[in-house]
């Protein structure tokens, strides 16, 4: 249980302990007021049986709370019987009175003083963008967490839903993993939730489930915490990505540097007025620069094979990216095929070939002239052998192990010039 949610269980308590005291007040008049006297017992009842389901779905049926509830609203309904007979009245009252403090004491000891946090990844593959804060949370003794990965979708090119998938068994070993589908969000309030998808329903490939947009999970949390999946050059952040529909349902939004986060607080202030961003945004790096900078050939766990093909090898890490095959086509296919070329039986280095895990939804959704083509380009490299494949959502196994990378200019440049390894960018018109 969130502090949100034990803090308003206790308000709910302090509000029938004054609903009491107005009672009693009220009792020599109980013949005249009989029917305000009893509609004001059956609003306490209402609250107190509320009271009792909220702790009874959390902690159970057998908390001392939820007894001493039970009785509670008893004697309510026995209140209502002798709102005419005074002495009896008085008497149940001052058992009403001391019922009330001691649920509040109760509440106060069964219901712990926690904070809940809850993590809402979709693709395993971007899980980076929030491992390092999930781990700090985690090593909070006073905080419970919660990793809960989301359905999302596939998109035609007309913008319906194709596919589903859920990625919550693509996670890590030691990430314990609950399903969407059995945690209540509207019954725990989480004290907060980290969200690293920002689009909601403005992403033209893909989209999470409309439940888990922004602006719906700021109803079930005070601090939504937007934490960007991509990093940046370090210089600075243009509109485009600083200014998602996820950044003005956010309460904070994180800056990967104090640069960045003056693009936000300029581009957002202008998008979005009336907003105060100087508050909401926080410049305090970036999980995934935590994450690169700890991983090495010595420590990183790869897939079944890789070392035995990389063995006295020279490991060059591949990446390609959307960008750079939506905007460039033709030349950027013949280009991806000059360098497998290129790669082929050579003994002295393997190609490690990490396409964008999106990219080929993204051809059959907006490019679909070019999806054939580059399956087949796919199915050339993995027939011949021409190197290692990388699909698995994890990138990290391929920055560890590799010894330098090449391809596009994307964010994984300025993840991988964190690990001091060379880095050479690719020219499309260069064979």
């Amino acid at each position: 249980m969130s502090r949100m949610v034990r803090k308003q269980l206790l308000s709910m308590t302090d509000t029938l302990i004054k609903a009491n005291r107005a009672l009693k007040i009220n009792l020599p008049k109980a013949i005249k007021r009989k029917e305000e006297l009893i509609q004001l017992l059956s609003d306490c009842q209402e609250s107190a049986v509320s009271i009792g389901e909220t702790v009874e779905k959390l902690y159970g049926e057998e908390t001392e709370t939820v007894a001493e509830l039970e009785a509670y609203c008893e004697n309510l309904y026995q209140m209502t019987l002798v709102l005419d007979k005074p002495i009896r009245a008085k008497e149940l009252s001052q058992a009403l009175t001391k019922q009330l403090l001691h649920i509040r004491r109760l509440m106060e000891a069964e219901v712990p003083d926690r904070m809940e946090a809850v993590f809402l990844p979709y693709k395993a593959s971007m899980w980076d963008s929030l491992e390092s804060i999930w781990r700090a949370a985690g090593e909070d003794p006073d905080c419970d967490v919660y990793v809960i990965p989301i359905p999302y979708y596939d998109r035609n090119p007309d913008g319906s839903a194709r596919e589903e998938h859920y990625e919550g068994k693509a996670f890590p070993d030691d990430v314990p993993i609950t399903r969407y589908d059995e945690y209540d969000f509207g019954l725990r309030m989480p004290d907060m939730i980290f969200i690293h998808n920002p689009y909601d329903g403005n992403n033209y490939v893909t989209s999470v489930h409309p439940y888990f947009y922004s602006k719906n999970l700021k109803n079930f949390t005070e601090k939504l915490v937007y934490v960007p999946y991509f990093i940046q050059n370090g210089e600075g952040i243009d509109e485009t990505f600083s200014t998602p529909p996820a950044v003005l349902h956010a309460d904070y939004i994180i800056a990967q540097t104090e640069r960045e986060r003056e693009d936000y607080i300029r581009h957002c202030s202008k998008r979005y007025p009336g907003e105060n961003f100087e508050k909401k945004v926080l410049a305090l790096g970036s999980p995934k620069i935590d994450k690169v900078r700890s991983v090495n050939r010595e420590n990183v766990k790869v897939p079944e094979g890789w070392l035995e093909r990389a063995k006295g090898k020279k490991v060059i890490l591949y990446n390609t990216s959307l960008n750079g095959l939506l905007k460039t086509g033709d030349a950027y296919l013949e280009k991806m095929k000059d360098v497998f070329a290129f790669f082929q039986n050579r003994e002295d280095a393997i190609l490690l070939w990490r396409p964008h895990p999106l990219m080929e939804s993204t051809l059959l959704s907006m490019r679909p002239e070019f999806y054939t083509r580059y399956m087949e380009l796919k199915e050339w490299f993995l027939k011949e052998r021409i190197g290692i494949y990388d699909d698995t959502a994890d990138m990290y196994p391929a920055i560890g192990l590799s010894d330098a990378y090449y391809g596009d200019m994307s964010s994984l440049v300025w993840l991988y010039r964190e690990t001091g390894k060379p880095v050479m960018v690719q020219d499309v018109e260069v064979k």
